[in-house]
């Protein structure tokens, strides 16, 4: 399937170096922050380059440091630390996701990972596997890299959480966070931000056991199985079926949001709710979407819109599912997380069998 991402992130890998992770009987702060000073007189002491640094202390929240920043020049990198320390929680997993130029936060886990505490950095979605660490004291630093631009900030935001989380949702699960680091580049101003676009997506008629490519996140414009596994399940936003229950005189081509699809669909499809035996299971929750057929954008208007603030007219309306779609129709929605977008219809292959299909592109607000 041919994707089109029209403004992305530009990441470089990147080296994280985890230093100064303490054991529980130890203190995180046994590695001092840097404070850009050199000796008392000035003398011949080398200055410490300044470390933009962020530090939550749940035992002692007065000293908590939400935001740090740092100034970069084009082509190198800065170095950036985080410590977490947690009292009465139990810190599992740490999200890290970047927003490049305001064009929206995605997930960031384009790094190395070295430490004898911790050789399985990434869990499946993205995230940082906290188990091999001590899980209460944490203190990476590592150095951020500075892309190819004249003007512009890079934000990353850093949170951890007490199990499966959300990149698009910091609340879920939350233990410590979350924080900020932004680089800066020339005078910091973001050039006006656009559309994320998606071209050419395809979904195919879903079978029961969740074996065919039905659904679709508007995180990362990826198509999935619903059998990839419950790790992705903040992931899908909305899925493909035709017609109702079997009934050719019903739905016909249709979306509906992954927390109505299955009462859409007709039938359960395994693996879209959680088991009873899952992590978290019993908090776990489905993404809503919201969706409607636009009475003011038609296809070429579709094809005009670049920039964010064109789709600022969109209006939330109750339904989580839409139906008896056609080619050349035009879908307004609204996300879970509040994300303003379009659907434009380009292609449909009608019918229920899992080779059949519908084709479409989205605009989507970063």
């Amino acid at each position: 399937m041919k994707k089109h991402l029209k403004y992305t992130f530009l990441i470089c890998t990147i080296a994280l170096f985890i230093g100064g992770c303490s054991s529980d009987d130890g203190s995180v702060f046994d590695t001092p922050i840097p404070d850009n000073t050199g000796g008392e007189d000035g003398g011949d002491e080398t200055e410490e380059p300044e470390v933009a640094t962020i530090v939550f202390n749940e035992a002692v929240p007065s000293s908590n440091i939400t935001t740090a920043s740092a100034s970069g020049e084009a082509g190198t990198t800065v170095t950036g630390r985080v410590i977490f320390t947690s009292d009465a929680t139990t810190q599992r997993r740490m999200y890290i996701t970047q927003n490049y130029l305001g064009q929206g936060e995605m997930p960031f886990s384009s790094f190395d990972l070295v430490s004898d505490d911790l050789t399985k950095a990434l869990k499946a979605d993205g995230s940082i596997d906290l188990d091999g660490a001590t899980k209460k004291e944490i203190d990476f630093s590592f150095p951020l890299p500075v892309p190819d631009i004249d003007n512009g900030e890079i934000v990353y935001t850093f949170w951890t959480t007490t199990g499966k989380g959300d990149f698009r949702d910091v609340t879920k699960r939350l233990a410590l966070g979350a924080g900020q680091i932004t680089v800066t580049v020339g005078t910091g101003t973001n050039p006006a931000a656009a559309v994320r676009e998606f071209t050419d997506i395809k979904l195919f008629a879903p079978a029961q056991d969740g074996t065919t490519e039905s659904f679709f996140s508007l995180l990362n414009e990826t198509v999935y199985r619903i059998n990839v596994g419950p790790e992705f399940r903040a992931f899908w936003d909305f899925g493909y079926y035709y017609g109702a229950s079997g009934d050719s005189a019903g739905d016909n081509a249709s979306f509906a949001s992954t927390e109505q699809y299955d009462a859409s669909f007709g039938f359960a499809v395994d693996g879209l709710e959680p088991g009873a035996d899952e992590e978290n299971s019993e908090t776990e929750t489905l993404n809503q979407m919201f969706f409607a057929s636009s009475t003011t954008i038609d296809a070429a208007a579709f094809d005009a819109i670049t920039l964010n603030g064109e789709l600022n007219f969109i209006a939330s309306s109750d339904a989580q599912k839409i139906t008896n779609l056609s080619v050349g129709d035009v879908v307004e929605f609204v996300d879970n997380y509040g994300k303003k977008g379009l659907i434009k219809i380009t292609a449909i292959e009608p019918g229920f069998n899992n080779n059949d299909f519908i084709e479409f592109d989205v605009k989507i607000q970063p």
